[in-house]
């Protein structure tokens, strides 16, 4: 099976993106999900999102048509995280590269 790919986003693509990061890819492997991850800056998001399954930012990262964009800080403060990652691995499940 080929992981999924996760772009994940923050204002500056250095740490707060790279704690979501680690967290979706520890909880997600829990749950036997291959991901990838990237990071990048929100604003870089729209020209970078359709060569990924999910994009996860914990800012607002402009229109993305054709790629899921999920915009939480539950992964940095824990509150929400479990219905958050549900609601992650439904979507992950329904882009059909994982089954």
């Amino acid at each position: 099976m080929e992981p999924k790919r996760i772009l994940v986003a923050c204002g500056t693509a250095v740490t707060t993106s790279a704690v979501v990061a680690r967290k979706l890819e520890e909880e997600l492997g829990k749950r036997s999900i291959s991901v990838t991850t990237d990071q990048c800056k929100a604003r870089d998001v729209p020209e970078r999102a359709s060569d990924f399954d999910l994009v996860v930012s914990t800012t607002e990262v402009g229109e993305v048509p054709d790629t899921p964009v999920i915009t939480t800080v539950s992964f940095l403060t824990g509150i929400g995280m479990e219905e958050e990652l549900e609601h992650i691995v439904r979507i992950l499940n329904d882009s059909g590269t994982n089954d």
